[in-house]
């Protein structure tokens, strides 16, 4: 990932602090680019590939389900994925909605009911909230059809797509509705690569399909929200940018996760000082007592993606 002005933490030694220029990561020929606007993307072969086949797969469907990460609800959109849904239902579930800050999650309701596009919070994880997913899925299909023919009646079967960014939650969802291992979970972003149909009830089939990257990734910000988020892998943007845009974000909105997760004294600190300090409380020392940064680093996105550093929300919605 090219860097913009960043400061990049010097491992040699943790005092001081150095520009660093980051070149280009290569995954599957296709690159974490910055064109002349500004502009990020990681858009691998095999997601333009996925693009193509949600689009010629979308007749056989009745509503598109679109699972967004609610700590970002915006940027974890893709108005790719957008464009190929077309006229077809759509529903947008925001998961893992018990990670996020409630009152960020209300601000973001009322902008979605302003663009009156259907939505749902949800902690993927919990049976009964999915099975609200379900229901007011269905509740939108049954309505577009009684619209275009008053004497429709209810489908005997229903079928739904499932689309959206990788490490959204997409398979642990069809998992959780399948009551099975019916869709492989990847701990890489980017690794389904194929169609699957699941069987999700006596009524309900569901069509999983590849997590698919926005060609254009608007800011620097948003592609780091992403890294955070574990939709961009760390072979593209590496742990040390990561990590180190996670800490500096919470030094400034909520330095005391520091205190509660790992035990500091206090938190008025620096980045430097917070990653010696991390180093410190969780044992990541090298020989002759060296701080060994890249366990620091592993352990901070860890503990972000568990919920572990509190409660967090990427973004506000935007202003009219």
């Amino acid at each position: 990932m090219k860097s913009m002005n960043k400061k990049k933490v010097s491992k040699k030694n943790p005092k001081k602090i150095q520009k660093k220029k980051v070149s280009k990561v290569v995954l599957d020929k296709v690159e974490l680019t910055e064109d002349k606007n500004h502009n990020y993307n990681w858009f691998p072969g095999h997601m333009m590939k996925a693009l193509r086949d949600i689009k010629s797969k979308i007749h056989q469907v009745d509503i598109v389900l679109e699972i967004r990460d609610a700590r970002s609800p915006l940027a974890t959109g893709n108005q790719a994925l957008k464009k190929e849904i077309g006229g077809k239902s759509h529903l947008i579930v925001l998961n893992k909605a018990n990670l996020a800050r409630p009152e960020i999650i209300e601000k973001w309701k009322a902008w979605l009911d302003k663009e009156k596009t259907p939505y749902v919070f949800v902690n993927g994880l919990q049976k009964t909230e999915l099975n609200s997913v379900i229901k007011y899925a269905k509740e939108i299909i049954n309505s577009k059809n009684q619209k275009s023919n008053p004497d429709a009646g209810l489908l005997l079967k229903y079928k739904f797509m499932i689309v959206g960014l990788p490490n959204t939650g997409k398979s642990t969802i069809i998992n959780r509705l399948a009551k099975r291992d019916a869709s492989k979970v990847a701990d890489k972003p980017g690794q389904t690569r194929q169609q699957l149909w699941v069987n999700a009830g006596s009524d309900l089939d569901i069509l999983d399909t590849p997590g698919v990257m926005p060609p254009n990734i608007a800011t620097e910000e948003q592609a780091l929200w992403l890294a955070s988020l574990h939709a961009i892998p760390s072979n593209i943007i590496d742990d040390e940018d990561t990590a180190c845009f996670i800490i500096r974000y919470l030094l400034k909105t909520d330095p005391t996760v520091f205190t509660k997760q790992y035990k500091f004294s206090d938190w008025d600190k620096d980045l430097i000082s917070t990653l010696n300090e991390i180093a410190k409380a969780r044992g990541c020392l090298r020989q002759k007592g060296e701080y060994d940064y890249d366990r620091v680093y592993k352990l901070v996105i860890q503990d972000l993606r568990k919920g572990d550093l509190g409660l967090i929300s990427f973004g506000h919605p935007p202003i009219r």
